[in-house]
């Protein structure tokens, strides 16, 4: 293998030019990808068997054979010097493949990442359901690690994290952490939190809220005095509440609005825009559950939502999409383009930035 392709050496690239993510795809140069975008490295195109030496020098012989069943494989690799990534490698053209993505080993705190202050109060509630939402790719990780930090700093709790790989790996420092791989440490995700319940949390993390199983644990969970923090692919909150309704049959979705009203905290929303100086900020959309937003779950009034979204706050911490990328627009830290390329509402927001 030429040496100017040793994977750990591209791994640092990744490091020392600021991305995200490495792509290695036969066919094509390694990509990076910064700031959102895809960048070819200088470096010869690759083919399956140059992939293959490079992605199998970091596998054990137990995710060798996993991989070699299955041609999907996601785990996670600490790299001394170099850093933690999340991996996954897939088949393309009976060719391996493989994406990297960096996982920074110091966890941000919300003050590093600008969070309003609003996020320091819900992690301060003893149970209930928290819920970060978005594309894949949106910053929704490392959102979650800085409120588990902040709980970390200020509380003394049992955390306990299901991820599948894990990602940001907490120290102990006033919370006592305990992460857990789907796949190494248990099976899936419901078993994790069917037996979570045993094991004495105040908090749990849940890496995603993928089918029905985990969403009915995770709400469970919330009800009985715990405080639940989860993931879903969706681009919006009021969205949010409506993925996981119909997630179940429809005489069973009065039970679970029911649930929703009463155990859910809050749904955070968020995109990353590309800065016009460079880099990315969060755009992110909250919904806070107060009174009116609990009885509009309750009795099936969820497109009503987004009107109390509007309406409801002051004092509450709620903002809208549309306000946020508004805010940045004034402050001319995004482009016009970037923020409609990325509204749920591209039509509003034209109204509403004519006169900018």
């Amino acid at each position: 293998m030429s040496e100017s392709l040793d994977i750990k050496k591209l791994l640092k690239t990744v490091l020392a030019t600021k991305a995200s993510d490495l792509h290695l795809v036969s066919r094509s140069e390694p990509q990076i990808r910064i700031d959102g975008k895809l960048a070819a490295l200088d470096l010869p195109v690759l083919d399956g068997k140059m992939i293959e030496e490079m992605a199998y020098s970091l596998l054990s012989d137990k995710q060798k054979k996993e991989f070699e069943e299955e041609n999907e494989l996601d785990f996670s690799i600490m790299l001394p010097e170099i850093g933690r990534f999340r991996a996954n490698y897939y088949k393309t053209m009976d060719d391996i493949a493989c994406a990297f993505r960096i996982i920074p080993i110091e966890v941000p705190s919300l003050d590093e990442l600008n969070a309003k202050q609003i996020f320091k109060e819900l992690i301060k509630r003893e149970k209930g359901l928290i819920l970060v939402t978005g594309p894949t790719g949106s910053g929704k990780s490392t959102t979650l690690a800085a409120m588990l930090n902040e709980i970390n700093l200020t509380e003394r709790r049992h955390i306990i994290t299901v991820e599948d790989p894990v990602e940001f790996v907490h120290g102990n420092k006033k919370s006592l952490f305990s992460h857990r791989n789907v796949g190494t440490d248990t099976k899936s995700f419901s078993a994790a939190l069917k037996y979570a319940l045993r094991e004495d949390p105040d908090v749990i993390l849940i890496g995603e809220m993928r089918d029905r199983e985990t969403i009915e644990a995770a709400l469970t969970a919330a009800e009985t005095g715990h405080l639940v923090f989860g993931t879903l692919h969706t681009n919006s909150a009021p969205q949010t509440i409506n993925r996981i309704i119909d997630v179940f049959s429809g005489d069973e979705q009065p039970q679970v609005r029911a649930q929703l009203s009463t155990s859910l905290i809050c749904v955070i929303s968020q995109i990353l825009s590309p800065k016009v100086e460079g880099g990315r900020v969060a755009v992110q959309e909250i919904l806070i559950t107060n009174p009116a937003v609990a009885n509009l779950i309750r009795e099936d009034k969820v497109h009503q939502i987004y009107s109390q979204m509007q309406l409801n706050q002051q004092g509450t911490g709620m903002t809208t999409q549309l306000q946020e990328l508004v805010d940045l627009l004034k402050k001319k830290v995004i482009s016009k383009d970037s923020a409609l390329q990325y509204s749920n509402r591209p039509d509003e927001l034209l109204r509403a930035i004519v006169n900018l």
